[in-house]
């Protein structure tokens, strides 16, 4: 999508702190973090958020998830604990449009969030 900030990221137009990438995913640091480690996994693909996958989508989710889950042992947080949050839509709080995925670690995360 032309005018989409994370398919830019993904495509290296916009420059981003890149913690991982491969063919499919990216995942970089948040530029405004809300906990110690705080990062996003994003799919190359362009995919408007959670509400937009189907069946089709289950392969990418598993890689998504075991890509979070092997960056989470690499920064030591994964014995501690972490969140992984996905926003969809305005009153859920998403502000891209593209879906992503946010991994916080290394503080309590209270429940309810927000």
């Amino acid at each position: 999508m032309e005018d989409c900030l994370f398919c830019k990221i993904a495509a290296g137009e916009i420059p981003s702190n890149k913690l991982f990438e491969d063919d499919k995913l990216l995942a970089f640091y948040d530029i405004d973090p809300q906990a110690p480690v705080h990062f996003l996994v994003i799919p190359k693909q362009h995919i408007a958020s959670a509400a937009a996958l189907t069946e089709d989508d289950a392969a990418l989710l598993g890689h998504i998830y075991a890509v979070i889950a092997q960056l989470c042992k690499k920064l030591g947080v994964d014995e501690s604990g972490y969140r992984v949050v996905t926003n969809v839509g305005a009153d859920g709080g998403q502000s891209v449009k593209h879906l992503h995925f946010h991994v916080l670690a290394k503080r309590s995360l209270a429940w309810p969030p927000g």
